[in-house]
């Protein structure tokens, strides 16, 4: 699948918290701003590869002053009404260690994700 993350805005799929992630892409560099939620700001730096699949560092600022970071690797998706969703595979470090999947949809609308 190959994909130009350049301008496209995710959300959280089964999440409502507003955090929502602006994407930006030259080449085979990505990277992306979010917050929303308990999160006061995140940042996203990876590569895009052939098929779209991202592989990326973040760091996110809480709310409370937490500091959390981590990896993932995202899969692009299409869902049955053909909506990009991201299968994002995660993992923290730290004194917030976890990891985890996650699922972001393409926000193509004022906000919502179809």
């Amino acid at each position: 699948m190959n994909i130009n993350y350049d301008g496209r805005r995710f959300r959280k799929l089964a999440a409502d918290d507003g955090v929502t992630a602006g994407y930006r892409q030259t080449a085979d560099l990505i990277w992306a701003n979010f917050s929303g939620g308990p999160i006061r700001r995140g940042n996203v730096n990876g590569i895009c590869g052939p098929d779209g699949t991202l592989r990326f560092a973040y760091t996110m600022v809480m709310d409370g002053g937490d500091v959390i970071v981590g990896h993932a690797v995202s899969t692009p998706e299409r869902d049955a009404d053909g909506v990009l969703v991201l299968r994002e595979e995660w993992e923290r470090y730290g004194p917030h260690a976890d990891s985890g999947v996650s699922y972001l949809a393409e926000v193509t609308d004022a906000g919502d994700t179809r």
